[in-house]
């Protein structure tokens, strides 16, 4: 299976299946005397794991990293940083009644397809549970940006219809919001809008937004490694993701010229854009101003209503959940923390190419 790494000069390889003994990460080109320790680790996979609200999975896992490389009395060594994490919280019998039946929305089908072999236990390889391990990357890729002040935030903007993308976020909120929402009104709204999904046995889809703060001038690479177009990449290698945009993304098109373009001013000494239509971004490089963009999830596959599919040998046949299943009512809020991680791990790799640490 190729694939399964992510990066250039800040290279990540994730590997592992949802229902094995574990799963994992190597970072490869993170420079040396960065500090890191596991604790740093676990804070980032806290905000990914299942079962820490009630709009989550109930699976339990503590995710708990282990630093196997790469790491010496609390700083990197520059060598590859490898982490594994356990998974302890796994129950496979719920998918043996169904592993002939192509799920709807799942991935059996193709990787049949592909490779003639599925590990049907929770989906194997194509399982969201492999988001752990870039999660944990990106964690690494945090350190090493702190040295410039770079940031990444970010949050729930979407459920459903109920859609608060441009809304001021209230950033001491959004640290304690079990749906990552960015303020009270946001979350009390998405809330009626998951439970009313779950009522009816069904999901709901929403979109995540994603803002990059302090990014200097001139970072990021022209034609076919913009900026944006790595973001696009990293964003839509995320289980379930169905759309990007940044800056105004598809509102741009409905606009003229005079509104989109953004002007120059000359302020403190220094010349920037006087407003920041383009999202931080021209030509693929960044201006300096902060990079922003949206990622649209589906609503999560799996869902209490019986669905028409067929066996693997084409046989008709009715796709339910197995009882005591255990799945999100929506995929995108603990989709956040992911595309958190895939932002840093962009601007890491592409500060690597653009500047000498």
């Amino acid at each position: 299976m190729a694939s399964n790494s992510f990066g250039t000069l800040f290279r990540i390889t994730t590997w592992g299946e949802s229902h094995g003994s574990g799963i994992g990460v190597i970072v490869d080109g993170c420079p040396a005397a960065i500090e890191l320790n596991e604790e740093m680790l676990q804070k980032e996979l806290d905000r990914r794991s299942p079962g820490s609200s009630l709009y989550t999975s109930p699976r339990k896992e503590i995710d708990a990293p282990k630093i196997l490389s790469g790491v010496y009395e609390g700083k990197t060594t520059g060598a590859p940083i490898s982490i594994i994490i356990e998974n302890n919280n796994v129950d496979s019998s719920k998918y043996e009644d169904i592993k002939t039946l192509l799920r709807p929305g799942h991935a059996n089908f193709t990787y049949l397809k592909k490779y003639g072999i599925f590990d049907y236990r929770g989906g194997g390889r194509a399982s969201a549970r492999e988001t752990a391990g870039r999660v944990a990357a990106g964690a690494v890729a945090r350190q090493f940006l702190n040295r410039f002040a770079i940031k990444a935030t970010a949050y729930l903007s979407a459920v459903g219809k109920v859609d608060f993308t441009g809304t001021e976020v209230d950033r001491a909120f959004l640290k304690t919001s079990p749906l990552f929402a960015p303020n009270p009104s946001a979350e009390a709204e998405f809330i009626r809008e998951i439970e009313s999904a779950k009522g009816a046995d069904d999901s709901v889809g929403g979109i995540v937004s994603f803002i990059i703060e302090n990014m200097p001038a001139g970072i990021g690479e022209p034609i076919y490694a913009k900026l944006p177009a790595l973001l696009a990449y990293a964003m839509l290698s995320i289980p379930a993701s169905k759309g990007f945009e940044f800056g105004e993304g598809f509102r741009a098109a409905s606009m003229r010229g005079s509104e989109h373009n953004d002007g120059f001013i000359n302020i403190e000494g220094g010349i920037k854009p006087s407003s920041n239509h383009a999202g931080g971004v021209l030509g693929g490089i960044s201006t300096g101003e902060p990079i922003f963009g949206r990622v649209a999830f589906k609503p999560t596959s799996s869902i209490n209503i019986p669905q028409k599919t067929v066996d693997i040998e084409g046989n008709s046949a009715e796709f339910k959940l197995p009882a005591g299943s255990r799945h999100d009512p929506i995929v995108a809020v603990r989709a956040v923390p992911v595309v958190e991680a895939m932002s840093l791990l962009v601007i890491a790799d592409s500060f690597l190419l653009n500047c000498k640490p």
